[in-house]
């Protein structure tokens, strides 16, 4: 925990995960605030709106804060100039090779972690250089890992095979699941569902209204032909899960996803044609609360777990 705190000069280590269409510097800053580590999340924004982001995000918060940037961004180039240019010194990426940015990242002095879903890819992550890894599980919302491999059993496999610092992802939304996490191995925890339903997130409020009104169940990992991906159960996840049932073709998916699925469902807040990306965990959620209201609750129940744990030590 004192390694990822010392890392990035956090009070918890607790990152709160950078969300297309939902971690706008509104999120960041406030997580930032409370204590945890804030992420701009880059992919869903064109490079001036990334630019107007952490400009705001560095008047809202004296705190650090960094940007998660999905290295299949067509203007990647542009994101990591825009970076470098304003000073941000973390930077959380995923979806493509650390090999290719990492480097150049550390040169000009900023903090790079990478986002994996195996072991392998971790192992490659730790060769490329980066300075932690969240390894994410198969309960995450989102994009998603192939191997489908949970939580609790990718945390272990992974802690065995590096020895840099490890963040785990996917699942967590409660101080329970961070004293599991903990437990497991990781020196931190990324949280993205939990984050999507404060005040604080751009997502609009029907999506974060669904999510609070969802259960167990209500959420299924699809897309696997193109890039696998978890969502809520919505008329639009009917019909790729119809498609798929029949053989789709990856073309036929493709077609029907177009373009805008997941800023249509999750930013404008179209319930039946929108691609609502969220975790499994979001079934348990009840409520829409502040960050630092989110913040406090997991905190109390991870002392309270630990409490537990204590007086009940085999």
């Amino acid at each position: 925990m004192d390694t990822i705190k010392q890392l990035f000069n956090i009070k918890y280590p607790i990152i709160q995960a950078g969300m297309i269409w939902c971690s706008g510097w509104e999120l960041a800053s406030a997580v930032s605030n409370a204590g945890g580590l804030g992420l701009i999340g880059s992919g869903s924004m064109y490079p001036e709106t990334l630019r107007e982001h952490i400009k705001k995000c560095q008047q809202a918060t004296d705190k650090p804060f960094g940007v998660n940037v999905p290295l299949l961004y067509p203007n990647i180039e542009d994101h990591i100039k825009i970076i470098i240019e304003e000073n941000v010194k973390i930077v959380f990426t995923s979806a493509g090779n650390p090999k290719t940015w990492t480097n150049h990242l550390k040169q000009h002095g900023i903090t790079v972690v990478h986002v994996v879903s195996n072991v392998k890819f971790a192992i490659k992550c730790q060769e490329a250089g980066v300075d932690a890894i969240v390894a994410e599980g198969f309960e995450a919302g989102g994009h998603n890992g192939r191997e489908e491999t949970t939580t609790l059993v990718l945390i272990p496999q992974v802690k065995k095979a590096i020895s840099i610092p490890l963040i785990a992802a996917g699942g967590i939304g409660s101080g329970q699941a961070i004293a599991a996490a903990f437990a497991l191995g990781a020196e931190g925890v990324q949280i993205g569902s939990r984050f999507v339903t404060t005040l604080e997130s751009s997502a609009h409020i029907n999506f974060k209204n669904a999510i609070i009104e969802s259960n167990e169940g209500d959420t299924q990992l699809s897309l696997k032909q193109l890039t696998p991906v978890r969502l809520l159960k919505n008329p639009f996840y009917q019909k790729v899960s119809e498609l798929e049932k029949k053989g789709a073709t990856k073309e036929e998916l493709a077609e029907l996803l177009g373009k805008g699925r997941a800023k249509k469902g999750m930013f404008e807040g179209n319930l039946t044609e929108g691609e609502l990306e969220i975790g499994q965990v979001s079934g348990g959620f009840e409520k829409i609360q502040t960050v630092q209201e989110v913040i406090d609750e997991l905190i109390l129940e991870y002392n309270a777990t630990i409490k537990n744990i204590e007086s009940n030590y085999l």
